[in-house]
């Protein structure tokens, strides 16, 4: 439990109990009746209707208001979590309606002892099993009225910790723990705003929660921040409605009751941010990496690409003059043969290294021809529709040169397909055979250097690949790595 919980947990008094009696039996009251309207609609999710999951939100609320509960939002309601959410409804309707029913047994007892009280007090005759009503009787039920009314407010602010409980575990998501000290704080304060830049000493800056740059506000921005300091250490900064500056003893109550849960998740998100730093330096090699590969390319095409033909025309010209010459002819004829053997090497070894049309022309036109020097039938489905990074774009055009190569030299294979696809921002790039089967990433270093490019992009690559059935290479690339 954070500091947060605890603070706005412990009870100091008999007004407190009071408030938390009526604030639990307000809370159900109020959700008795939303849980069977949610009971009754939760056939609704079936038909995708958003109705259930509004009705969840509206518990959530409750809980928070009622319960101090400090859920955080719920997830979208097409998710997963969210329909999780709303089918634990008959769990948190049972809980709910047994603690009705103690806490209205034990109100009950309360109000009839009151009415034959006042009536014994009013002076009644009537009897009451076989006592008489009477100004006597009447005393003592008062008082048993009053011990009734304490046990009833003691079971009422008791049934708030396990209602509080039920209603966390099975409205709160595992996905959403991240979330849960803004969320407290944000209602806390009463600022749903609320943000939390977390203070990384080793970079001497603040970071949000995945663990990026983050820019505190000036003063002319309507936002304002107040610092989460920890045994003389700077921890956090809660970043805030400047209007909150007129009560800055609540946010600095709020941040007080939360900093050892602030400091918490400071050190996760820490560690988010050497992950991000990690990442994003991977991705900087990659790049540089295929920016050396362009530029090797292109010395290769500029300058010994182009001295050798250069020499090819020099030489068929001399050929030319050497009509009447057969041997030193024969002889010209050679040494073009083998300048246009090394040529036809130096062009394949610069198009390996980085194929110039992929700069100039684009994935799809990079593959067709990569495709079109391919000595066996190659099926080719393109249906890549939307701009991507150079990055990806090399990565995708190295996964199909390498598949195919691999095809090629170990498959034994009659044809084979090539699919480029988009799928939500991510480039889907399949190499499919009919071949012998049975590679293995581990055993070569070709797909293991490609697993390599992928993943320093945040893709995936995959290979399926049985005796006798083929193989299949699968890619999944980020457009726009991170």
């Amino acid at each position: 439990m954070s500091a947060l919980e605890l603070v706005a947990e412990r009870p100091l008094g008999v007004r407190d109990r009071l408030a938390g009696a009526a604030r639990t039996g307000g809370y159900l009251l109020a959700f008795v009746p939303l849980g069977i309207a949610g009971l009754l609609v939760l056939p609704m999710l079936l038909w995708r209707s958003r109705l259930p999951w509004r009705l969840a939100t509206q518990e959530r609320s409750l809980a928070n208001v009622a319960l101090r509960a400090r859920i955080p939002q719920l997830p979208d309601a097409a998710t997963p979590a969210a329909r999780r959410v709303v089918l634990l409804l008959p769990l948190r309707l049972a809980a709910g309606v047994g603690a009705a029913a103690a806490a209205l047994a034990s109100v009950a007892l309360t109000v009839a002892l009151a009415f034959h009280a006042a009536e014994g007090l009013a002076g009644s005759e009537r009897y009451l099993g076989s006592w008489e009503l009477g100004p006597l009787p009447g005393a003592v039920l008062a008082v048993l009225t009053l011990a009734a009314g304490i046990v009833s407010v003691a079971v009422l602010d008791g049934l708030g910790r396990p209602l509080r409980t039920v209603a966390r575990r099975l409205l709160a998501s595992p996905a959403q723990e991240n979330g849960a000290v803004r969320e407290a704080l944000a209602e806390s304060i009463g600022d749903k705003s609320l943000a939390i830049a977390y203070w990384l000493p080793e970079r001497e800056a603040f970071v949000d929660e995945h663990g990026l740059p983050v820019q505190l506000p000036d003063a002319q921005s309507g936002r304002t921040w107040t610092a989460v300091e920890h045994e003389g250490r700077r921890v956090a900064a809660i970043v805030h409605d400047a209007d909150l500056d007129a009560r800055p003893e609540l946010v600095r109550a709020a941040a007080a009751g939360a900093v050892l849960a602030i400091e918490n998740e400071r050190l996760k998100v820490a560690l988010r941010a050497r992950v991000e730093e990690l990442r994003a330096s991977r991705a900087r090699i990659v790049e540089a990496g295929i920016n050396a590969r362009r530029q090797l390319e292109r010395d290769l095409h500029d300058g010994a690409q182009q001295h050798l033909v250069a020499l090819s025309l020099e030489l068929q010209m001399l050929r030319a003059r050497l009509a009447d010459e057969p041997e030193a002819r024969q002889l010209v004829d050679g040494s073009i043969d083998k300048l246009s053997s090394a040529l036809a090497e130096l062009r394949e070894l610069a198009h390996g290294i980085h194929p110039a049309i992929l700069t100039h022309r684009g994935l799809g036109a990079a593959i067709t021809a990569l495709l079109e020097r391919t000595p066996f039938p190659v099926g080719w489905e393109n249906e890549l529709t939307e701009s991507v990074s150079p990055a990806a774009e090399a990565a995708a055009y190295f996964v199909v040169l390498e598949g195919l190569t691999n095809v090629l030299k170990y498959a034994d294979a009659t044809r084979a397909t090539v699919r480029v696809r988009g799928e939500g921002g991510t480039i889907v790039v399949e190499v499919e055979d009919d071949g012998a089967g049975g590679a293995d990433p581990s055993r070569g270093s070709g797909l293991r250097g490609l697993e390599d490019r992928v993943a320093a992009l945040d893709g995936t690559l995959s290979v399926q690949s049985s005796p006798e059935r083929g193989t299949l290479v699968t890619a999944r690339i980020p457009a726009e790595p991170a």
